[in-house]
């Protein structure tokens, strides 16, 4: 099979992204999990939002990632190639494409089929808190 016959070629969105259903009910008979890949353009961010009771895991495979997430979007965290970014049910966030020049392509996996997204009017944090992930493997961040 070709490589672009692999997805649905319907591009779910409008605006700053588009995505590509992979894993569907339709495509492959899941029932709890829809899958797909996602590009947001250069300097595109999606507006404040919340997917309702649905768990999602963001996969990087290239670009620079910003999240920011939050009752008032007050916490920010970005995250490169082979970063994963988990959002977990009814929370308040927004993506982001870090880069001016290069698109954000990343591999998207959620709990539901339905397609939830929930837009919210909520004041923002002009400058949000920096959250860094620091584990084995990432080490904190030099001053």
């Amino acid at each position: 099979m070709a490589e672009e016959e692999k997805f649905d070629a319907v591009v779910v969105g409008a605006g700053p992204a588009g995505s590509a259903a992979a894993i569907t009910m339709a495509c492959t008979g899941a029932e709890k999990l829809w899958a797909g890949t996602v590009v947001i353009h250069p300097k595109a961010k999606t507006g404040a939002h919340h997917h309702g009771p649905v768990e999602s895991v963001i996969y990087v495979v290239s670009g620079k990632a910003r999240m920011r997430w939050g009752d008032k979007l007050e916490f920010v965290a970005e995250a490169g190639p082979g970063d994963f970014i988990y959002v977990p049910p009814f929370v308040p966030h927004q993506e982001i494409n870090a880069s001016d020049t290069e698109p954000l392509s990343c591999v998207l996996c959620r709990s539901g089929q339905q397609p939830v997204v929930v837009n919210l009017d909520i004041p923002v944090v002009e400058k949000p808190e920096e959250v860094h992930w620091v584990d084995s493997i990432h080490p904190a961040p030099k001053k």
